[in-house]
């Protein structure tokens, strides 16, 4: 039964995605973006990954949804295509790409139990995160304590980017006053 939910939640997962692609109103891309965020966040409660379900419906769902309104409101209803130079934006497409996958060959294979993560700081959680932190939960106790540091660059982050959607919304605003003096 798990499996239907899962398969019928990619499903629609699949469906939101191709049809954000055909999107022009805007504000249609907007809200099918916050449905992909949701739809995400309850495949991660269905998968057991409850903290990072949270974490996505916060951030993907919500503050997301928020600065993307925000820039909406000051910006126009539909989207104007430019015709602008393609051949340089395929070229630093296909160098990220390349990029990705020379980074992602020298991973080492899911579940892999030689690599890193499971044998040195893996079995450190489970065998001491209790005594030291003194939470239950193992994950609770590594996201609040052991990563405590990642999680407050995370929040800066968020916060960092949405001062820097209003900053470009103000001086969007101010440009638009000039105009109108002009």
């Amino acid at each position: 039964m798990e499996d239907f939910i899962i398969i019928f939640l990619l499903s629609l997962l699949t469906i939101t995605a191709v049809a954000i692609i055909f999107m022009r109103n805007m504000l249609s891309v907007i809200m099918l973006g916050s449905i992909y965020s949701l739809l995400s966040a309850v495949i991660f409660v269905v998968l057991d990954a409850v903290d990072v379900a949270f974490t996505e419906a916060a951030v993907g769902a919500g503050i997301s949804s928020v600065l993307f309104l925000s820039a909406f409101a000051v910006t126009g209803k539909r989207q104007v295509l430019k015709q602008k130079n393609k051949l340089i934006a395929l070229i630093t497409v296909s160098l990220t790409a390349a990029a990705l996958l020379y980074a992602t060959s020298d991973m080492p294979y899911v579940g892999d139990p030689n690599s890193p993560a499971q044998t040195h700081v893996a079995s450190r959680y489970i065998e001491q995160s209790g005594s030291e932190i003194g939470i239950p939960n193992i994950v609770t106790s590594v996201l609040a304590s052991y990563r405590g540091f990642d999680t407050l660059g995370e929040v800066a982050v968020v916060f960092t980017a949405m001062i820097a959607v209003l900053l470009l919304l103000l001086r969007r605003e101010e440009d638009q006053e000039i105009d109108r003096e002009k």
